[in-house]
């Protein structure tokens, strides 16, 4: 949903606020989904790059959006994420993420496990 919180001056969403809509997305797929499922959430997660193109304004409104996301680049350290914000008619923004598996303790990049690996298969572009 669009908050009315994220409209900027302009009476349109905020730049900055495209991220946070990102995020959710993402600690959706890759936390929320997989707990519900059953499995276990990822942990140690950073993010290293975002890349975003800004396509059209998006004002308030009472339609949600969409955030779209598949895995186009899969490593054994990272992997990239492509987003798309949209609805059923326009599209927003184009994002990708670079997000690297990360060990917490020892504050250096891990390998990502094959139970990670395995499900981000799963959104892998065709």
């Amino acid at each position: 949903m669009v908050r009315f919180a994220d409209i900027d001056s302009l009476g349109h969403v905020n730049n900055v606020r495209f991220f946070d809509y990102l995020e959710d997305a993402r600690l959706g797929m890759l936390h929320i989904d997989p707990y519900k499922a059953g499995d276990a959430p990822f942990n140690g997660l950073v993010v290293s790059r975002h890349e975003i193109d800004y396509l059209r304004p998006l004002s308030f409104r009472a339609e949600p959006v969409r955030v779209e996301t598949w895995v186009t680049n899969l490593r054994a350290v990272r992997f990239t994420l492509e987003h798309e914000i949209r609805d059923d008619d326009e599209l927003f923004v184009r994002a990708t993420s670079v997000i690297v598996a990360y060990d917490v303790e020892r504050a250096a990049p891990r390998r990502l496990t094959s139970d990670e690996l395995s499900y981000l298969r799963r959104f892998m572009a065709v």
